[in-house]
């Protein structure tokens, strides 16, 4: 496959990524909580990881892996979104949340993405 047609499927993964993405955080009901981008940025790495695995046992053609990955995965989960919500917590003084917040997303992500990839390596 040429070059643009693999910008043309990561450009066509990024935008239904990014519109779930914004559907996603417009449906969830809103709380003192960003409950959206770490729901979206936890499934987006155990997805990840079934991807990276799927790809590596070449389940997953080049072209299917970067509409997936790179595209639809990469535009879908939001790290921009995740460190600003983490800051405007800590200047609404709500630290403890914020460090949940944190806490959960920087560990349960890469587990996630651990649990994806093994999980993906037991499939394919």
């Amino acid at each position: 496959m040429d070059m643009l047609s693999n910008w043309l499927l990561v450009a066509c993964g990024g935008a239904t990524g990014a519109v779930l993405r914004f559907y996603i955080s417009e449906t969830m009901p809103a709380s003192s909580f960003p409950w959206a981008t770490l729901s979206i940025n936890l499934v987006g790495s155990l997805l990840l990881g079934v991807v990276a695995s799927a790809a590596l046992a070449q389940v997953l053609t080049e072209s299917q892996a970067l509409l997936l990955g790179v595209g639809f995965l990469g535009a879908f989960t939001t790290m921009s979104t995740f460190s600003v919500e983490t800051i405007t917590l800590i200047e609404q003084g709500e630290w403890r949340t914020a460090g949940v917040y944190v806490a959960l997303s920087t560990l349960a992500g890469p587990l996630l993405a651990w649990a994806g990839w093994k999980g993906g390596h037991a499939l394919f």
